[in-house]
């Protein structure tokens, strides 16, 4: 698209400016197709974690749609509150929400084989979170310090590291299919390696809206395979579609509300996360769409924003909300800056989810399917978390700091067993390692002298310490 036919250079960095509709729907429809897959995977993730998602005879797998269709509708209703702003809350400027992996490992122990029952008290935790989130827009300015990117990337690292699991389980055919012949199969596998295939030529091959689709264009490709081979049959889709209602409004408490302290302070501790990566994007839209820095009131706006919508959210049975990363490298791409345009897209996803026949077809994705690309998406996390590591300087300091933390963290994620002698409610918190690691970081980061001597080191990394200064100037010692 040329965007000297958008608009001039002027108009299109200003957000309040507008173009014309024929060209403004197009542009908002790629912000949704860039984040699609990504907004309504947490929801097919944490049904499956309860029992009722893909692969399962549960007779409670028909809520997954609905799941679906709230992730869709919420991640539309938050964006309006970003582009549109209500009062204070909002940035003014075109970020798109969608449902945020980082809640996953908050998630995932809450409802583990809990089935819809499990669900009362993970959007009581969601709705309590949301409001904590919202609160953190007063003070975000002031806490950014306490993390840093040895913090937050470390975190983004663990979140990637503990969901990549996930991935391998969807390729091989879902957690209901372990220990019987068809897991692992040939077949299985050929599925998950076309969508990795498709998506990975796309990427790296393609321009445009082509390469900034390419999960979503590699799972149609793995959509059409899944057919071809008589994994997925046209009667399924058919059935699937007839029985989804052409029209469904949310539920307020569709699944009720519980208080579980263990998700009041695994979302709250994780609002902390999910703030500063909002501030991080909030700043990359000025700077590529703008050319200038972010202000205080945009960044506390986008905050109340990201709070109010995952609040919003839990209330119909919605997912906790954040602004999308992949999203700000659209706008850089197409140079377009109107938050009206991502109005467009917003407007876009609710209605989406407001039609249930489009969850319908999400949900005869087969499972297989959706692993190729959850392992694309998953990996491009942990790629994520050691991108934000690499403006760390790895001093020695720092090195003993991410060593101890990540230790424990990814210790606890592969060991879940060890915690069986505590409560349920620090069993929850502790089991993923994410809250455990992130929080002695934290500690450390703080307390910690600025500087180890080499010989602090050296005894206990048996002569691999490193030499590594990392991306700030460095001092050599004697």
């Amino acid at each position: 698209m040329n965007n000297s036919s958008i608009g001039t250079a002027e108009q299109l960095r200003d957000p309040n400016y507008t173009p014309p509709l024929m060209k403004a729907v197009p542009l908002g429809i790629q912000h949704v197709l860039a984040m699609f897959v990504s907004n309504v995977t947490p929801a097919i993730i944490v049904a499956s974690a309860a029992g009722f998602g893909f692969g399962s005879n549960s007779p409670d797998f028909p809520e997954l749609l609905y799941l679906i269709q709230m992730s869709m509708v919420f991640a539309g209703v938050a964006t309006l509150l970003q582009t549109l702003t209500l009062g204070p809350v909002g940035a003014a400027l075109p970020i798109v929400q969608g449902t945020s992996f980082a809640f996953l490992p908050i998630m995932i122990p809450l409802v583990a084989g809990k089935g819809v029952d499990g669900l009362a008290a993970l959007f009581g935790g969601v709705i309590i979170g949301g409001f904590f989130h919202a609160s953190l827009g007063l003070v975000i300015g002031k806490i950014r310090f306490a993390l840093p990117p040895l913090v937050t990337g470390l975190v983004v690292t663990l979140i990637g590291l503990l969901l990549v699991r996930v991935g391998i389980q969807y390729a091989a055919g879902g957690v209901p299919a372990i220990g019987k012949p068809e897991y692992g199969s040939l077949l299985n596998w050929s599925a998950a390696l076309v969508v990795i295939l498709v998506t990975l030529g796309l990427k790296f091959f393609a321009r445009g809206m082509m390469s900034v689709s390419a999960v979503l264009l590699g799972l149609l490709a793995g959509y059409i395979f899944a057919l071809a081979t008589g994994m997925l049959t046209f009667g399924a889709i058919a059935g699937s579609w007839d029985k989804a209602a052409v029209f469904a409004l949310p539920q307020p408490f569709k699944y009720g509300f519980e208080f579980s302290f263990a998700a009041v302070i695994g979302f709250s501790l994780m609002a902390f996360v999910s703030a500063v990566e909002t501030v991080g994007d909030v700043s990359g839209i000025t700077k590529g769409g703008a050319g200038r820095e972010a202000t205080d009131k945009e960044i506390a706006g986008a905050t109340y924003a990201d709070g109010l919508g995952t609040a919003a959210a839990g209330f119909f049975g919605g997912f906790p909300n954040t602004s999308f990363s992949q999203n700000v490298g659209l706008i850089a791409m197409t140079g377009v800056m109107s938050r009206h345009v991502v109005t467009i897209g917003a407007i876009f996803l609710i209605v989406c989810g407001l039609i249930p026949k489009v969850g319908a077809v999400i949900r005869t994705v087969p499972i297989e399917v959706l692993g190729g690309g959850v392992i694309v998406m998953f990996g491009m996390v942990v790629a994520a978390g050691i991108s934000m590591l690499s403006d760390v300087n790895w001093n020695r300091r720092n090195m003993v700091i991410f060593a101890v933390s990540l230790s424990i963290g990814l210790g606890l994620q592969q060991e879940p067993g060890a915690l069986q002698h505590m409560g349920d409610t620090a069993r929850i918190l502790l089991t993923s390692g994410l809250l455990p690691a992130a929080l002695i970081a934290i500690v450390l980061n703080l307390v910690l002298p600025e500087e180890l001597s080499n010989e602090a080191t050296e005894e206990v990394s048996g002569g691999m310490s490193g030499h590594g200064h990392g991306s700030l100037p460095h001092e050599e010692t004697a």
